[in-house]
């Protein structure tokens, strides 16, 4: 144990300190999102899925640091990353419509102007949509309309299309009172 210990000391100090550093700054990033989060308004839970898209980055940008800590060498990673990128860029390209509703709501997280309870009109001349806003989550918009229907609306199609903003939401109007 000693002698792995003083083979790899190096390795394993600048191991601890990249995680320590990431740990840091992914936990000021999500607690900056927590805070614009309940600053514009929406859910929790939209907050701790955009954490969790920073996590899943950091665990990335880790691994490829951790190659280089390990010994690796940059024509070994890179080549190791193109090869995993080539084939999940094909299998992305067939999947292309749920990257683009993700971040739509990456997007909408932090510049959508309407939030849950709000009444708005989306202006689609294929099926037009007048609704509460009952949810945003990660691929889809859930409106509620007037009859009761649940419309489930892509989040990359509503970042695209006219929206009006019908009536605010009911905390809104009971600061007016």
């Amino acid at each position: 144990m000693n002698i792995v210990l003083s083979n790899y000391q190096d390795q394993i100090i600048s191991t601890l300190i990249l995680l320590i550093v990431l740990f840091i700054l992914r936990t000021i990033i999500v607690i900056t999102v927590k805070k614009i989060g309940k600053k514009s308004g929406t859910t929790e839970a939209r907050a701790a899925l955009i954490g969790r898209y920073v996590t899943v980055t950091f665990v990335l940008i880790a691994i490829l640091i951790e190659a280089f800590i390990l010994g690796a060498q940059t024509r070994d990673v890179t080549l190791v990353f193109s090869s995993v990128f080539a084939v999940i860029g094909v299998a992305l390209f067939a999947i292309w419509s749920i990257l683009s509703n993700i971040t739509s709501g990456v997007i909408m997280f932090f510049s959508f102007p309407y939030k849950v309870g709000d009444k708005i009109r989306i202006h689609d001349k294929d099926y037009p949509v007048e609704a509460i806003i009952e949810d945003i989550r990660a691929f889809q918009i859930h409106l509620r309309e007037d009859s009761g229907d649940l419309v489930t609306y892509p989040n990359n199609l509503i970042l695209q299309k006219a929206v009006t903003l019908l009536q605010k939401d009911a905390l809104d109007d009971s600061s007016i009172l």
